[in-house]
């Protein structure tokens, strides 16, 4: 691990990571706005069109074929940020993972206390009668999956044009009310209203980890360009 950062994490009495896609490209999945993250990738729609409530509503079909695609990694194993988050918990420096991420790779790593503010495609709900259906329900599928009951079946994903969870924000925003030390990692702080969180935290330290500058680096005491997994690694 970066020595700075072990030295800040050691001084901590509440650490709370806060991180985006960045944190598992290094498990192989792509990000949505690097050069060959999703958004430059040629397909009948745009991402940001196919991954919205109303593409949803209004062309299912094409959507689950986009997410099947292109969202379902589900050969990714957790990568050492991963691991190392999940060791940082259990000493019991760090107090909450927030991630824009969905792809539960936090929580496979062993971290308890994840607070996923775009969702998981672990879980999934019938529209019509609220059943749940687990991953491997939908992949067992074809087309639009749907329940016993015939309801379509959706992921519990946050969608453009869907709000946020409100208990799971109102729980990202106390932890990082409470923290002494904020860890920003692999997110471009572009995406609201995720990017919004870190005006809750407090005066104390805050470290930066990530490839390109984010809007944060001039609030942090500690801002490192290494590749996360390098950079959190206690291996």
């Amino acid at each position: 691990m970066n020595q700075q950062l072990w030295e800040m994490i050691e001084q901590s009495r509440y650490a709370v990571f806060f991180g985006g896609a960045g944190v598992s490209t290094e498990s192989g999945i792509p990000d949505f706005r690097s050069a060959d993250g999703l958004y430059h990738q040629k397909y009948a729609y745009p991402p940001e069109i196919i991954l919205s409530h109303g593409f949803f509503n209004h062309n299912t079909e094409e959507f689950f074929r986009f997410y099947r695609d292109k969202m379902l990694c589900t050969w990714a194993e957790p990568n050492p940020a991963h691991k190392a988050l999940a060791k940082l918990e259990q000493t019991g420096k760090l107090k909450a993972v927030i991630t824009q991420n969905i792809d539960g790779l936090h929580q496979k790593a062993g971290s308890s206390c994840v607070l996923e503010l775009h969702g998981s495609v672990h879980r999934n709900h019938c529209e019509k009668c609220g059943k749940f259906y687990n991953l491997d329900y939908i992949l067992s599928t074809e087309g639009v999956p749907r329940c016993s009951c015939g309801g379509v079946i959706k992921p519990d994903v946050v969608l453009y044009e869907e709000p946020l969870d409100d208990k799971t924000v109102r729980q990202a925003v106390r932890h990082i009310q409470k923290a002494d030390l904020l860890i920003v990692g692999g997110t471009s702080l572009n995406v609201y209203p995720a990017a919004g969180f870190l005006q809750y935290f407090r005066p104390g330290k805050m470290a930066v980890i990530n490839r390109d500058p984010t809007s944060a680096d001039s609030r942090a005491q500690l801002v490192i360009r290494d590749p996360i997994g390098q950079a959190l690694s206690m291996e």
